[in-house]
Formats: C-alpha cells, sequence, structure tokens
C-alpha cells in the first residue's frame, strides 16, 4: 500500500465519525463531528473533499446525496497519529499516556471490558514471548560452543589433510630414490661380475690357442724330419734300380 498523508486535526475528526458510524453523507458528519463545534455545512463538505483527494476516503452517489465513506481502517490511520503523539507528548513513556488519557474522561463499562480483555491480551503475548526466547538464547548457547569447536576442527582437519599427502609424497620421494639408486648399483655390479668373467675367459682362450698350435706344429715337424730321412733311402733305391 502506498503511504497515507497524515490527516489534520479536523480530517481526522471526520474520520472518526465514519469509522464509527459507517458510510455518512455530509450533514451526517457535521452533526456528529466530536469537538461539537458550530461549523458550517461548506466547511465539513471541504474537508471530506480533501480527504477524498488525500485517497484517504471514498465517495459515492446515492440519489442526490453523496455519501462517504473511509478507505482506510482505523489502526492504519492512527497508528501514526498515536505513536506521534505519545513520543512528542510523554517521551514514548506509554503508562504516562494512558493513565493521562484515563483522567481526561470517564469509561463506560463497555470500554472498561474492552480495555481489560486489551491488557490481558498484551500480558499473554508478553508471556510467550519470552517463553519462546528463552530457549531460543539457550539453544543458541548450546549452538555457539558447538560451531566454535567445529570451526576450530575444521580448520585442523584441512590441515590434516594438506599435510598428510605432503608426508605420502615425502615417503614416495626417497623410496623411489632408493629403488633408483638399488637398480643403479645392481647394473654396475652385474657389468663388473660380466667384465670379471669376460676377463677370465680371454686367457683361458688364449692358453687354449697356445695349446693346440705346439700340437699341430709338432707332428708337421715330425713329418718333415722324417721326409727328409726318407729321402737319401729313396735316392738309394733310384741309384740302385738304375744299375741293375
Amino acid at each position: 500500500m502506498a503511504r497515507v498523508t497524515h490527516p489534520s486535526n479536523l480530517e481526522l475528526q471526520a474520520l472518526s465519525v465514519l469509522w464509527h458510524d459507517g458510510p455518512s453523507t455530509v450533514s451526517a458528519v457535521l452533526e456528529a463531528l466530536p469537538d461539537g463545534k458550530d461549523r458550517a455545512y461548506t466547511t465539513v463538505l471541504s474537508v471530506l473533499q480533501s480527504l477524498e483527494r488525500k485517497k484517504l476516503v471514498k465517495r459515492a452517489r446515492e440519489g442526490r446525496a453523496h455519501v462517504y465513506e473511509a478507505a482506510h481502517p482505523q489502526n492504519t490511520i492512527v497508528s501514526r497519529a498515536s505513536h506521534e503523539f505519545l513520543t512528542n507528548a510523554f517521551g514514548g513513556r506509554l503508562g504516562e499516556a494512558i493513565l493521562a488519557l484515563l483522567s481526561a474522561g470517564t469509561l463506560t463499562p463497555d470500554e472498561k471490558t474492552n480495555i481489560e480483555r486489551e491488557l490481558k491480551r498484551h500480558k499473554a503475548m508478553a508471556a510467550k514471548k519470552t517463553a519462546k526466547k528463552a530457549p531460543a538464547k539457550k539453544a543458541a548457547a548450546k549452538k555457539a560452543p558447538a560451531k566454535k569447536a567445529a570451526a576450530k576442527k575444521a580448520p585442523a582437519k584441512k590441515a590434516a589433510a594438506k599435510k598428510a599427502p605432503a608426508k605420502k609424497v615425502a615417503k614416495k620421494a626417497p623410496a623411489k630414490k632408493a629403488a633408483k639408486k638399488a637398480a643403479r648399483s645392481a647394473k654396475k655390479a652385474a657389468k663388473k661380475v660380466a667384465k670379471k668373467t669376460v676377463a677370465k675367459k680371454a686367457p683361458a682362450k688364449k692358453a687354449a690357442a697356445k695349446k693346440a698350435a705346439p700340437a699341430k706344429k709338432a707332428p708337421a715337424k715330425k713329418a718333415a724330419k722324417s721326409a727328409k730321412k726318407a729321402a737319401p733311402a729313396k735316392k738309394a733305391a733310384k741309384k740302385a734300380a738304375k744299375k741293375a
């Protein structure tokens, strides 16, 4: 709803008639104005027309007469005026304002009953509010340490989670280095063993070659010697054959 324009004092009186008596003509409002002062018909008409321009009343035509009706409920309009009155006249102290209003006039039995009913309702509402606030405060007090503990644990968990991979990486890194070193040392040892075995095999091959070489040369030399010895015998045989 748009902001309601605050009515003047005389406009409030006219509105009070409409709230209490319902839709009324200008003449009815003139007769029922609370202060009871003598006013002209045109004065009240201009007041109602002003309220219509402010959109605080609605006008409808019934025959030749114009009927005015309040456009908003009483509490919507009066709440602002009463708040200003309470603040300006009593500094916001509601008790003093109520006592001042009671001393300003007399209450009818119905009004007293309504006021008592309203006071009981206010007491019940205040009791409910305090009852609701107490468990809420206790729950908040219980939740606060739990939230703090959770907030403390959360960074600790995150830090532990961050450290854990670092530890794993740190453990894996030396293991990998050790494995690499072991592989290198194993390769070196294998190379050394291979070199030693090759070195051992080479002299054995040379010795075998040396042994084989004299063995091969010896029969050849013997054959040559026997051939030389047999040569003179062959020559003598040839000579003997020629002589015969």
